[in-house]
């Protein structure tokens, strides 16, 4: 079941589940070296192609088992000029491969059309997620952001979704780039162990910030590339919380920093990930997207549907 960039995000599904734990999973679990940590490159091969469309294939089928909707990631988030640049891609082709991806996604989608399938655009920062050493003004993140976002508005895209992102005037540039195209955006900010973005803010100040520098253009915002343990104090209600709508968690409750220095891959418990998802979503319902980020497969994503799915919320 197709859905359209301008239905989004009315969509009638109670729940969607996102996956953006691929590349971990590549990595530690399947041996698949990704320079970079990109995997867009998967898209220049056969065996590649065929892999990724193994991931999206099997996310539309748990959403076909557990009656909920889907949101397809791309493999883009580092499928910008400078991390490109970095492992010897060209920004053109990089822009190609962009393209690419959500042509391989829209091929996988229409081949499972009976599940309400999103096509979202993984865009993750211009520098390092955990800890951002050349942090951009609004205008700056626009104009950086715009390259990538102009290649992707020309597919089928449904949304754009900035992933991990760690302060609020990278996500305002991210999200007025959106609107220059006539993207929806949605935003998902990563935390530390304490709950604030690795810069220091607190979530509340970051999605105020966003939503007063851009008219509240954002569908919504998420949480992502943490694990619960991290967020939940922080989690409290209030108009903020209200445009919270996603959490995306990583398996382990290792700090950004350890998980940096990891040479084994901390998967965390997949039953306990999965339940703690579903108590956040119970105690706010007006959640609709979870999913799993780093150090999750699909087992943590089986779990977190069956857990959200068991409890009518």
């Amino acid at each position: 079941m197709a859905v359209h960039r301008s239905n989004f995000p009315n969509i009638e599904a109670e729940l969607f589940l996102a996956y953006v734990g691929m590349e971990t999973d590549l990595l530690f679990n399947r041996g698949i070296d990704l320079p970079g940590f990109a995997s867009y490159p998967l898209l220049e091969t056969e065996k590649g192609r065929a892999l990724l469309k193994e991931y999206f294939a099997g996310m539309i089928a748990l959403g076909r088992e557990k009656s909920v909707g889907i949101i397809l990631e791309s493999p883009t988030w580092v499928a910008n000029r400078d991390r490109g640049s970095a492992i010897g891609y060209a920004p053109e082709k990089i822009m190609q491969l962009n393209q690419h991806a959500v042509a391989l996604m829209s091929e996988v989608r229409s081949d499972h059309g009976d599940v309400p399938t999103v096509i979202s655009a993984n865009i993750g920062p211009r520098d390092d997620a955990y800890a951002p050493s050349d942090q951009m003004s609004a205008d700056e993140a626009e104009q950086y952001h715009s390259e990538q976002i102009s290649a992707l508005a020309e597919t089928d895209v449904d949304v754009v979704s900035g992933y991990t992102l760690a302060y609020s005037a990278e996500a305002i540039g991210l999200v007025r780039a959106a609107r220059r195209f006539g993207l929806p955006v949605v935003i998902a900010f990563t935390v530390e162990t304490n709950g604030k973005l690795p810069t220091g803010a607190t979530l509340e100040t970051a999605i105020s910030e966003v939503d007063d520098g851009t008219d509240g253009y954002t569908a919504y915002f998420m949480i992502n590339c943490a694990h619960p343990d991290h967020f939940e104090q922080v989690l409290a209600d209030g108009p903020w919380m209200q445009r919270i709508k996603g959490i995306v968690a990583n398996a382990s409750r290792c700090s950004h920093a350890e998980l940096d220095e990891a040479e084994e891959l901390d998967d965390g418990d997949p039953d306990e990930l999965g339940n703690q998802l579903s108590q956040i979503r119970r105690q706010f319902p007006h959640i609709r997207v979870l999913g799993g980020c780093c150090g999750t497969d699909m087992r943590h994503m089986e779990r977190i549907a069956e857990a959200s799915t068991a409890h009518s919320v």
